[in-house]
């Protein structure tokens, strides 16, 4: 286990937050990269389903942030529904940077400048644990989608069609 001291200055934020949050989880930092949801579970042995992805997303011209399965893409027609959005499209890497204070890759689901509006992929829901970036492409954080929710204020929503098949 990493030593909270070690961790990188973004991921003690996080590890911060999250304790205060009353919530039991332990920031890791990992040898590889986490950048990507296949990254990601590559490197923690769990289905690609179970890395909550934080995607930042503009809908009507605010940021919005949606924590995501990395087994699916956001359909941002959906999405736009599900929060009574007129039009919603991806942030740039420089609006991610600048609303999250966190690098694409790493976006934790808080430990932000400022909160931001958040929507919960209700796929998430059936894993015991999820695992989300903790502020680096390097630092991942397991939680259950309980504590996802509680921990961001997120509300529970479809982002994508049900998978067919």
């Amino acid at each position: 286990m990493t030593d909270e001291r070690e961790l990188p200055e973004r991921s003690r934020i996080v590890q911060q937050v999250v304790a205060e949050a009353g919530i039991d989880s332990r920031v890791r930092e990992l040898p590889d990269s986490t950048r990507t949801a296949a990254e990601a579970a590559a490197a923690l042995g769990c289905e690609v389903g179970a890395i909550a992805s934080s995607l930042l997303f503009i809908a009507d011209g605010e940021p919005l942030l949606v924590m995501t399965s990395g087994a699916h893409r956001v359909d941002t027609e959906i999405l736009a529904g599900q929060v009574g959005a007129d039009a919603v499209g991806m942030a740039t890497a420089k609006q991610v940077r600048e609303v999250t204070g966190q690098a694409i890759g790493g976006v934790a689901p808080v430990g932000h400048p400022a909160p931001i509006r958040t929507v919960v992929d209700e796929a998430l829901a059936g894993y015991e644990t999820v695992w989300a970036a903790a502020g680096t492409p390097h630092t991942v954080m397991p939680l259950t989608f309980d504590q996802l929710v509680a921990l961001t204020g997120g509300r529970q929503v479809r982002v994508a069609a049900p998978a067919v098949g």
